[in-house]
């Protein structure tokens, strides 16, 4: 027989983690972070660059809120709505050579870079389009506003199929007792791109958005495709063969999944909560820049703001990340949204100049900012492990139907309104309150389940 290793030395040297299949010494540890963080860093160039940039591409081209408020919102909140779930669903099930995730990440990256080109070139493109259809053309900007309509569809698609399974990954490879911790290193790496992008780019969008298209583009192929072949997943168990979502036919499968993810009240608050939580943070920041514009503030000014702001930011991640794993994401984004309600409801009454709104907005970033790095696990501890893509695609459905119809409606009410962006200030309050109010129920029902300690997810297949 061979001899028995030796008793591992008690210290973090040899302490392992695991998550399903998967263990990792501290090194391994070390290094599924380092590549789990540089795929981030792509994701959230991408993710932090492109929306603002559109939105001054948009104004550039004579586009009104409303019009800014259903491209930039609207249509991927519907497009999300259709195709999150699917996605997450056929994720949850899948198994293959290369996981369950990695597929779904890798699919839609070729075409998320190419839409990426199409928008950089969207001005050559809507002027060739005005010239073909010659005097029955609507006008050279409707031209150009029709291109980039064209080519943000095909990338909000690609990048909500990729978007629906992410967060799926790092739930499964992950272990959970660092998770908290994990999200604050992910927060940190979204804030340095936000303060790349705000201090040094986003003042030579309107004169040089072909270069931040391209660039971004072509860094986040290559960023999150390498992410994507150096992390490995583990060995998952069948996928539910008895369960009636395994029932052949469509109707069975989506009968399924409405019982599953619909009929638990508690399920229902938490997706309640967590729309509001997110909507709450929707009608300022689809407006801000327009916002500052109206006050006479630069975009150099502007983006030294939020970089000040991701900064201050930057510095709380990480401690907030392990007072999520001590204290729970939950009680976190109650202080912080009530924090929140309190910010905006100020900037509503007081942000009428370049100064007042410059605290306000300072204030808005860096407590939302705080919600974020705080609630970032939140999904990863409420939902069920094994279906986790499912539950998180649920609350995503609700999301998108309110994110579709919020940003066109505060767009018009803007038109409306002469453009009085104060407006913006007060719905963003109004929601914030509404979405704290719905975490107290969630905490309610989180107490009865178990608490911080003892918690399990109703219908949880890996806990019955």
């Amino acid at each position: 027989m061979a001899p028995l290793p030796p008793p591992p030395v008690p210290g973090l040297r040899h302490k392992t983690w695991r998550v399903g299949t998967l263990t990792y010494s501290l090194g391994g540890l070390i290094i599924l972070f380092v590549w789990l963080l540089f795929g981030d860093f792509a994701w959230q160039l991408k993710e932090r660059s492109v929306a603002a940039t559109a939105q001054i591409v948009l104004r550039k081209f004579d586009a009104s809120d409303f019009l800014v408020g259903l491209l930039v919102g609207s249509v991927p909140a519907a497009f999300g709505m259709i195709i999150g779930p699917i996605v997450s669903v056929r994720s949850d099930r899948h198994r293959g050579r290369w996981g369950r995730r990695i597929p779904y990440l890798l699919m839609p990256l070729p075409v998320v870079v190419l839409s990426m080109v199409g928008l950089a070139l969207c001005p050559a493109l809507g002027k060739y389009l005005h010239s073909l259809l010659g005097a029955e053309s609507p006008g050279l900007n409707t031209c150009i506003l029709a291109a980039f309509a064209f080519c943000w569809a095909f990338f909000e698609v690609a990048s909500i199929i990729a978007n629906s399974v992410f967060g799926g990954l790092i739930n499964d490879v992950v272990p959970h007792e660092v998770i908290g911790r994990f999200f604050g290193l992910f927060r940190m790496v979204s804030l340095i791109d936000g303060i790349i992008f705000n201090y040094f780019l986003i003042k030579h969008a309107e004169q040089h958005f072909f270069w931040i298209f391209i660039g971004t583009g072509l860094f986040y192929g290559i960023g999150f495709s390498v992410m994507c072949l150096m992390v490995k997943e583990g060995e998952y168990p069948p996928p539910d063969p008895l369960g009636e979502a395994a029932a052949p036919g469509r109707m069975q499968a989506l009968r399924a999944y409405v019982r599953e993810c619909f009929a638990n009240p508690y399920y229902l608050w938490v997706f309640a909560a967590t729309t509001l939580c997110a909507l709450s943070f929707g009608p300022f920041n689809s407006f801000s820049i327009f916002y500052a514009r109206s006050l006479g503030m630069s975009m150099e000014l502007y983006g030294k703001f939020i970089a000040a702001s991701y900064a201050c930011s930057l510095v709380l991640a990480y401690f907030l990340g392990s007072l999520a794993d001590r204290f729970h994401p939950l009680r976190l984004g109650i202080v912080t949204l009530a924090l929140y309600s309190g910010v905006m409801l100020w900037g509503a009454s007081f942000a009428t100049d370049p100064g007042k709104f410059g605290i306000a907005f300072v204030a808005h970033t860096v407590i939302s900012g705080a919600f974020f790095t705080s609630t970032a696990s939140l999904a990863q501890r409420l939902y069920p492990k094994l279906k986790f893509a499912q539950f998180a695609s649920a609350a995503g459905i609700l999301s998108a139907a309110s994110f579709a119809l919020l940003p066109p409606v505060m767009g018009y009410i803007l038109d409306r309104s002469g453009h009085n962006y104060r407006l913006t200030f007060l719905g963003s309050g109004i929601l914030a309150a509404l979405g704290l109010g719905s975490l107290l129920v969630v905490h309610h029902y989180f107490i009865k389940l178990g608490g911080p300690h003892h918690y399990i997810p109703p219908l949880s297949d890996e806990e019955t």
